[in-house]
């Protein structure tokens, strides 16, 4: 038991701190001059102009905004909310055929009599999420994995806590360090003037280390807790799942094997429609939306279990549906307040008369602190580069240099509870965000010094174009 709770301190739910969060951006609103830039729109997107921001009349909004804006956030978080609903449900009807259980069981027996490949297993996982996150952004799409590795997780004698950092740790990490990702280092080298996918040789770089530094992490945690389990921060909560879970013989049926080949089908369906078509929310939802209905037709659980299924599971995501809602009320009332330019105009002029590196730096430290509210990649970039990219030329860095400063900012998302993905994947696992965060923050410092030690080298020892 911790200091904190012996004195009798609770984190309070990850709900709460988020509402809390909504009245504190509220205050902020009162406080922070309103601000815009000038907008135009490119390719579909509205772009910033740099050297256009003015003040504008301010418009706070009232206390009743408080209850008005998580509201608004269902209505802007709509497909986001479906898809988290849609795959509770899809997945829960896959659970009841018992299919996937009698997988795992299997694959964690064949694992444990092979300890060279269970050895294995944690970074070449790891490493193919993170391959995943650098090349077509893998990111919300790691929420119906984590519904896998978690149970596989614990089989193999781990927790939940590995279970959810081998997909989404990984991608986070390919996602931050990522060289061809389009969404993130294709739309800011774009909105920069630079060449798509320059600079890829450092990037790389960074990919290698960014990635061995996460797994280098997670898997000195999962030898620690294999050995002594009670030392998980979440142990409590792993003795309740093991209690619940089913220790039957691992014999998989006819049906099962069927089910577990559809399924293997469906997952190979998502990666094709993401890579060849751009699947995002609805599409997505929509292919395990047919599947959870196939896989229990062809499971035998017949309509009334089936939609009894689909049910149980959406509910289990209705309190990250709750937390989604309130973190879009944050970026509601930010923007309604004109205050998001406001923020990213000051920040720009604050570091214009710093040192070059402690510039490259800075301008890191604005990007992860504007990524609290928006967690569009392409939406953040659309925001920042315009206003970025020259203040590196007025500055002596590089335009590629700002824009690496602006990808490395996503590896502060994990640790966000006002990030819809970090939230959608805690709460498949049924982790409580308080408990992630603190497990989480002696890597997220890590990650932090490993990002600003990164600019370094582009600014004081190569020119990086």
């Amino acid at each position: 038991m911790s200091t904190a709770e012996r004195r009798g301190f609770r984190m309070p739910p990850t709900l709460a701190l988020v509402f809390a969060l909504v009245a504190l951006a509220i205050v902020l609103a009162w406080v922070v001059p309103s601000g815009s830039f000038e907008y135009v729109l490119r390719d579909g997107k509205q772009i910033a102009v740099a050297g256009t921001y003015h003040a504008v009349p301010k418009q706070a909004p009232g206390p009743q905004m408080l209850l008005i804006a998580p509201i608004r956030g269902f209505q802007q978080g709509a497909e986001l909310i479906a898809f988290l609903l849609i795959i509770g449900g899809a997945f829960q009807v896959l659970a009841e055929t018992g299919a996937v259980e009698s997988g795992i069981r299997k694959l964690a027996a064949f694992l444990a009599t092979r300890p060279q490949l269970e050895g294995l297993f944690i970074p070449a996982m790891m490493t193919v999420f993170s391959l995943a996150g650098a090349v077509f952004g893998m990111s919300e799409e790691v929420i119906p994995f984590v519904l896998l590795f978690v149970p596989l997780s614990r089989r193999l004698g781990y927790d939940a806590l590995v279970g959810v950092s081998i997909p989404f740790l990984g991608a986070a990490a390919g996602f931050a360090a990522a060289f061809f990702n389009p969404f993130t280092v294709g739309i800011a080298q774009q909105l920069s003037g630079l060449p798509a996918f320059s600079g890829l040789g450092y990037r790389l770089v960074t990919w290698v280390i960014g990635t061995a530094v996460v797994i280098a992490f997670v898997v000195r945690y999962a030898r620690k807790i294999k050995r002594d389990p009670s030392l998980s921060p979440i142990a409590d909560l792993e003795q309740a799942a093991e209690a619940a879970a089913d220790h039957g013989p691992a014999e998989t049926t006819s049906r099962q094997k069927v089910v577990l080949a559809l399924f293997g089908l469906t997952m190979v369906l998502l990666v094709w429609g993401i890579l060849k078509y751009q699947w995002f929310f609805t599409e997505i939802a929509a292919l395990f939306l047919a599947m959870g209905l196939v896989l229990g037709i062809v499971g035998g659980l017949g309509a009334d279990r089936i939609c009894r299924a689909v049910v149980t599971g959406a509910k289990d995501m209705i309190s990250v549906a709750l937390v989604v809602a309130c973190a879009k009320a944050l970026l509601i009332i930010a923007k309604d307040a004109h205050i998001l330019d406001t923020m990213l105009h000051y920040a720009a002029s604050g570091v214009s008369h710093l040192p070059r590196a402690v510039t490259a730096q800075m301008m890191f430290l604005t990007q992860a602190t504007l990524n609290f509210f928006i967690h569009s990649g392409t939406s953040q970039a659309a925001l920042t580069m315009p206003v970025m990219a020259p203040l590196a030329d007025l500055t002596g860095i590089t335009r590629q240099t700002a824009v690496y400063a602006f990808q490395l900012c996503e590896f502060v998302n994990p640790i966000l509870p006002t990030s819809a993905v970090t939230m959608g994947v805690l709460g498949a696992a049924k982790l409580p965000w308080e408990r992630w965060a603190k497990w989480f923050a002696p890597l997220m410092g890590i990650l932090l010094v490993l990002c600003l030690l990164l600019l370094l080298p582009p600014v004081l020892l190569f020119d990086y174009r």
